[in-house]
């Protein structure tokens, strides 16, 4: 069974000639009491990857280690700033694990993975302590060997880490205070380029010979801006993969937000990118998120009607309610899940993220695209304002009942691609459309409210009737249904005044301004 740790480290060049005299000086930095010297270690690492370098090339590296403390395989996934997340499972033969081969999925695309490297590091290893002896962070001085197993290549060098201990809970300021002394003592900040990103580059051409590049457009185009917002959200797609895998929390509804954000950017920029390739993709995401929303659909009822039933006070909760809660949830979840891991290890999302490399790397531009951001990018939104006024409008001078809330809902599915559109477009036009985004996310708020009021009702009166049929009192479900129907109500008399102030922000001399 694999288990996740977070390692936070910086990297330093060698101290010249090998001189270590300043390190008492460590014992400066609050608060940091002493240093324990903790010997060497000799460690054994081969790493994986495709061919053409997929997991490194997304900053991500799989390895197979012996020696040290954490003997093991190691897949190592990119986290903001000097982070690293560590995912470990126990040495087994030289084939990949299972669980780390799919949590490595979404950059490999099925893609086999081979060794790529050997690298053989002797550590010497120092710890430095607290007052109470804890570690608080670990330095460690490696003697690097690197070999190619295919090209046959060979380098060695010396560098030098300080990592925080207390798996990831440490302070971060705590190595701005290492990097003063070692910065005085002449020691500076190396590239942070994993040992396994610099052995490929001294030891083989294999990264100079299948360049990552991607088309970014004209600078300062319509298209350039469409296509940094594409590429961020098909990076996040990538990165999010391994966490909705580990069911971590709220993941399955970033991966799923994600999908939506995209599919509404190819959307909305069809006269950006060509929608013969996008339309495909589109379809794609549109049913990845629909599989995504059997559990996060879940997610959201289990939190509103856990929440209800908690609030209420105790003499009002009548016969087992929270038993029979229980056995609702847990028949759904595994249900939910199940949809979620299906998707993932099916050929129609591999081919996805095939669809989606090659749409970052070589997207299919039409001649608007070289156009100004002020008009091609403004007549996209407005024409998404438009869609959304006639929705809106129609379903608010509907009467109230099934019809109006489908109608609301319907219209909250086209707010929330004009809110995406803008998020695309915010960089290029600015404060106008900052504002358009802000009003019309005020729009989904509470269209979406009214929304989950009206489904969690449903899903009362249903355990209602479930309950009656096993004699048991239907009183509390029938509380709880009333308080959603009050809900979606005053979410209904709130909604034209927030619409009025969405409609101001998307003027066509406002986004324009």
């Amino acid at each position: 069974m694999a288990y996740s740790t977070r390692e936070t480290e910086r990297k330093y060049a060698a101290p010249a000639a090998g001189d270590i005299s300043w390190l008492h000086e460590l014992g400066s930095v609050d608060p940091v009491a002493s240093l324990a010297e903790r010997g060497k270690q000799e460690l054994d690492a081969v790493y994986y990857d495709t061919d053409d370098l997929r997991l490194t090339r997304t900053g991500a590296s799989l390895r197979r280690r012996t020696g040290g403390t954490d003997s093991g395989w190691h897949l190592k996934l990119p986290l903001p700033g000097n982070s690293r997340e560590e995912i470990r499972a126990p040495l087994s033969s030289e084939n990949v694990p299972d669980e780390l081969r799919d949590l490595a999925l979404s950059r490999t695309r099925g893609a086999a993975l081979r060794p790529v490297m050997r690298i053989r590091s002797t550590r010497t290893l120092r710890h430095l302590l607290d007052a109470k002896g804890d570690v608080l962070a670990e330095l460690s001085m490696d003697v690097v060997d690197a070999d190619a197993p295919l090209d046959g290549g060979h380098a060695t060098w010396t560098e030098m880490e300080v990592e925080l201990a207390l798996a990831g809970a440490g302070d971060p300021a705590l190595l701005n205070g290492i990097e003063k002394v070692l910065h005085k003592n002449g020691v500076d900040r190396a590239q942070s380029a994993p040992k396994v990103v610099r052995a490929l580059a001294e030891t083989t051409p294999l990264l100079e010979r299948t360049p990552d590049a991607r088309t970014e457009g004209t600078p300062g185009s319509a298209g350039a801006y469409v296509l940094a917002y594409v590429d961020r959200l098909v990076d996040a797609l990538t990165d999010i993969d391994p966490a909705v895998r580990r069911d971590a929390p709220d993941a399955v509804h970033r991966m799923r937000t994600t999908s939506r954000r995209l599919r509404g950017c190819l959307r909305s920029y069809r006269s950006v990118l060509d929608r013969e390739v996008t339309d495909s993709i589109r379809r794609d995401l549109k049913w990845l998120a629909g599989e995504l929303g059997v559990e996060r659909d879940h997610e959201v009822l289990r939190e509103r009607l856990t929440s209800g039933v908690g609030e209420l006070p105790r003499e009002l909760v009548l016969g087992p309610v929270n038993a029979r809660l229980q056995a609702w949830d847990a028949a759904r979840r595994a249900e939910g899940r199940r949809r979620t891991l299906d998707a993932l290890a099916s050929p129609r999302y591999l081919n996805l993220l095939e669809k989606l490399k090659l749409l970052a790397e070589g997207p299919p531009l039409r001649t608007k695209a070289a156009g100004k951001p002020e008009k091609v990018l403004v007549k996209a939104l407005l024409k998404e304002y438009d869609r959304l006024a006639q929705r809106m409008d129609r379903a608010l001078d509907m009467p109230s009942g099934p019809e109006r809330d489908a109608a609301i809902h319907n219209a909250r599915k086209v707010a929330k691609r004009l809110r995406y559109a803008a998020e695309a477009a915010r960089p290029a036009l600015g404060k106008p459309v900052r504002r358009l985004g802000k009003r019309v996310k005020d729009v989904q708020k509470v269209s979406g409210s009214q929304h989950d009021s009206v489904v969690t009702g449903d899903a009362l009166r249903r355990l209602a009737v479930s309950a009656h049929a096993a004699g048991e009192s239907g009183f509390t479900w029938g509380l709880l249904h009333g308080q959603e129907r009050a809900a979606a109500g005053a979410r209904e008399r709130q909604l034209p005044e927030v619409w009025a102030r969405a409609r101001g922000a998307a003027r066509r001399k406002a986004l324009r301004r």
